[in-house]
């Protein structure tokens, strides 16, 4: 199915102990480029993160970023530091001794003394899988964007391929008389000439203007491109690369049309041409 580029995504699991939230922003982009932005808590799961991306999206600035938040006291235990407990009783002792001052160290005077209480950090592997978990989530969510928007953009290039097929037949239809007029032109031109005009000679300048406006050809490549791209339209893998070569195929040929244009019909279907070609060109820079 063809996909988009751009694209946005976010998802987020409140938990008692906190909440996790990934943001996923998709912009075009030659290739595929990663920006992560994860809490150096979980930048364990960066190397993850980055297979996953690189496996489930094929082209894009990616702009992906996880916010990990927890409440006071969460996913963390207390113990106490008994070595440096018995150490500040020790100086409370001496210190009595010498100031003459019996007065009980309290408890908690021990426990709000700096390094005493200490805290340490919970197994956080959960929530490092609960990330990952999500992120899965979270790409799913991005990637039925991307498609979402992909169909729209296949639309939109497939309406202008059948627009050029139109100018083509068009133009075939008016080749004929184009012709006629042509050799008409030129028989007026030599009519005003008070010489004396060779027959052959004429036959063989006219038949010389014909071969210069000749455009069967590039007609012919142009139906042939426009069929390549709405056959490429179907396949279900990265497109863009593809699409923005047949884009230039096309403009030469329109570019070609124009140069071997002798009427007025002619140089406005080269015009109409590149306009629609210059529509789907700025449609497929978005397709991945």
């Amino acid at each position: 199915m063809i996909k988009s580029m751009t694209g946005f995504a976010r998802r987020d699991s409140q938990q008692e102990w906190g909440s996790l939230v990934w943001e996923i922003r998709s912009l075009n982009h030659r290739y595929l480029e990663l920006s992560l932005r994860i809490p150096e808590e979980m930048r364990v799961i960066e190397a993850a993160v980055r297979e996953k991306l690189s496996t489930e999206l094929g082209r894009g600035k990616i702009e992906c970023n996880l916010r990990f938040s927890r409440y006071p006291g969460a996913l963390s235990e207390t113990q106490l530091n008994q070595t440096r407990a018995e150490q500040l009783l020790a100086l409370h002792g001496e210190a009595s001794k010498l100031s003459d001052d019996n007065s009980p160290l309290r408890a908690m005077d021990v426990l709000r003394w700096p390094g005493v209480v200490e805290e340490i950090e919970a197994n956080l592997q959960p929530v490092q899988e609960l990330a990952l978990t999500l992120l899965d989530e979270t790409l799913q969510e991005l990637i039925a964007n991307r498609q979402r928007e992909g169909e729209s953009l296949k639309a939109i290039v497939q309406a202008r391929c059948h627009g050029i097929n139109d100018i083509v037949e068009k133009m075939r239809k008016q080749l004929p008389a184009i012709r006629d007029n042509l050799s008409q032109r030129l028989h007026d031109r030599l009519a005003g000439i008070e010489i004396e005009i060779d027959p052959a000679r004429f036959e063989q300048e006219l038949v010389m203007q014909l071969q210069k406006m000749d455009v069967d050809e590039e007609l012919d490549r142009l139906h042939t491109h426009t069929g390549e791209v709405l056959t490429v339209l179907e396949r279900d893998e990265p497109i863009g690369r593809r699409l923005d070569f047949l884009m230039q195929e096309l403009n030469r040929e329109a570019n070609t049309l124009g140069s071997k244009s002798v009427s007025i019909d002619s140089t406005g279907a080269s015009v109409d041409l590149k306009v629609l070609i210059e529509q789907m060109r700025e449609q497929i820079q978005n397709i991945e």
